[in-house]
């Protein structure tokens, strides 16, 4: 991933275009998560939850957040927190889900009780992972 997305540049978005929704997607679902935090972290370190985000979304814009509610990440706040590894290479997961309804939980609700509330309810997943290491770590 290029350095502007995380803690080592400017810390803004990424750009994602989405295609192919499912045409009896109801809402997306937006989680951005680092598996190869779990040494450190003790978790996998979510960076980015967005739900309830429109089907009709096809871009998101660089340093933007889509249209949508913002989940709390491993930061304690909603809104996208770019990588930081503390050493080596981490992988980063972009998972957008469609879903056949729209979920009824409140902004801030974590991964765990957006993932709760997706369930059985998933139409189609797509995934996309990005690479990052700091320089010197």
């Amino acid at each position: 991933m290029p350095s502007q997305f995380t803690c080592d540049g400017e810390d803004i978005s990424c750009p994602l275009t989405i295609s192919e929704v499912p045409p009896n997607a109801k809402t997306l679902a937006l989680i951005m998560d680092d598996p190869d935090a779990v040494p450190v972290a003790g978790k996998v370190w979510d960076h980015w939850i967005v739900f309830n985000i429109p089907p009709s979304v096809k871009e998101i814009k660089q340093g933007t957040e889509p249209e949508g509610t913002g989940g709390n990440s491993s930061w304690g706040k909603t809104g996208y927190g770019g990588p930081c590894p503390p050493s080596g290479t981490h992988r980063y997961f972009f998972k957008l889900y469609a879903l056949d309804i729209e979920l009824n939980i409140p902004e801030g609700s974590d991964k765990s009780t957006v993932e709760k509330a997706m369930e059985d309810n998933i139409i189609e997943k797509a995934e996309l992972i990005g690479l990052y290491r700091r320089k010197g770590k």
